[in-house]
């Protein structure tokens, strides 16, 4: 029997199993894990202009959410690792054996750099003798090739040791990665346990599942969900829907208004059927998006569901820019209301709108003003801001209506 949704289920239950609706939040550290463990990893970064990315994903499912809280689960309790999935990500520890495969890749490609090999052994002797390191800390200054531009031998070899799995990230000053041995801090359960697939098909059917719950529900399509996916192309990823469904670990479903089947991991059918007992969404609140949140990883299918575009513009020249530099979008309850550039003087420790876009059906209605007014004082907390302040151009527009008011600056 085939199952049906309304789009506004389908934006329910994705809400839901993102975290993000009010009585389904996750809280504190253990709400941390239980979302990592449920949608696999967070996408990393290393733009910081009101938080790094991994940050902006977690305050808008974690009330009161720390950036501490994170570094303790990374470096001090060694629950999650920062690692390859979806590009550079986080995920929980116990998936490291999953990704062996791609160590080993990692391993194979350092064997055939003759002059970065060479240095391992050393390298390892300097860890043993002095601790973590990083790249400033060792005298390679040698230039070799490297991924995107030619680079130093220290910054080389640390990074194939990393990405082979000899070395893990000890921890990070800002940027700055500081490695250690993995065998450190690492138990030996994980990292002499096999890898659990043993075929490329097996693998591919655990990353599809994995991608699902990344999200919620996911169509067989191109998408960026499925960056990183080491030699899944369309053939592989069709063939593994196929045999996925075929086993019964994914349900197709159909979406009124959409022509492509959608895809929901079996064990989240209760979830599902949980979620649709309610056909509204008590208790809207507003909150901000990271650019690369989980949810809107792929942007086609948030087109379609939502009606909301969202392109980051961030690398693109100035003059190609639809709307800035680093633009967030905002959501009321299942509805993206508007987007806006935000930039953090933090020796001020001022936030700062620099503009501001609503959507063009949204009415600014007494609900959704109040709602926005505490996620922008929640956003505040979360950066480190006591003031806020809309630039010039804003200071005679509505936008002055969504200030926290004891905290309101209008213009400089």
């Amino acid at each position: 029997m085939e199952i049906t949704l309304t789009k506004a289920q389908a934006r329910r239950f994705i809400l839901v199993h993102q975290g993000l609706l009010t009585h389904q939040r996750f809280e504190g550290k253990p709400g941390i894990m239980a979302f990592l463990e449920r949608v696999g990893c967070i996408q990393y970064d290393p733009l910081n202009v009101v938080g790094f990315n991994q940050q902006l994903v977690l305050q808008a499912r974690i009330p009161t959410f720390r950036v501490e809280m994170l570094q303790e689960l990374l470096y001090e309790d060694r629950v999650l690792v920062d690692a390859w999935d979806k590009c550079m990500s986080i995920y929980p520890l116990k998936d490291w054996a999953y990704f062996t495969r791609l160590r080993d890749a990692a391993r194979i490609r350092l064997q055939n750099m003759p002059q970065v090999n060479e240095i391992v052994q050393q390298v390892i002797e300097s860890f043993l003798a002095r601790g973590p390191l990083s790249s400033s800390d060792l005298e390679y200054k040698e230039v070799v090739d490297w991924s995107w531009a030619p680079t130093r031998l220290s910054r080389a070899v640390l990074e194939s040791m990393y990405f082979s799995g000899d070395l893990i990230i000890h921890h990070k000053a800002r940027t700055r990665k500081v490695y250690d041995l993995a065998n450190r801090h690492v138990h030996e359960s994980y990292l002499q346990a096999p890898e659990p697939n043993v075929t490329e098909e097996s693998y591919w059917e655990w990353y599809v599942l994995r991608r699902i719950g990344a999200i919620g529900l996911l169509w067989n399509k191109p998408s960026d969900a499925w960056l990183g996916i080491a030699g899944m192309k369309t053939k592989e990823r069709n063939e593994a829907f196929q045999r996925l469904e075929g086993k019964g670990k994914v349900i197709a479903l159909k979406v009124e208004g959409i022509l492509p089947q959608l895809y929901i991991r079996a064990e989240d059918m209760p979830f599902l059927e949980e979620t649709l007992v309610e056909d509204t969404i008590p208790a809207k609140r507003a909150f901000i998006l990271a650019p690369l949140d989980n949810m809107i990883w792929d942007r086609k299918l948030i087109k379609e569901l939502f009606h909301f575009e969202y392109r980051w513009e961030v690398y693109k020249p100035a003059v190609e820019r639809q709307y800035g530099y680093y633009v967030l979008p905002v959501m009321y309850g299942d509805q993206f209301i508007a987007r806006f550039e935000p930039s953090l003087d933090r020796k001020k420790k001022e936030l700062v709108i620099k503009n501001w876009w609503w959507e063009s059906e949204v009415v600014a209605t007494a609900p959704i003003i109040d709602a926005l007014k505490q996620c922008l004082a929640d956003f505040m907390e979360f950066t480190g801001a006591i003031t806020i302040r809309l630039e010039d151009s804003l200071t005679n527009s509505d936008i002055v209506n969504l200030l926290p008011i004891t905290q309101a600056h209008k213009g400089k």
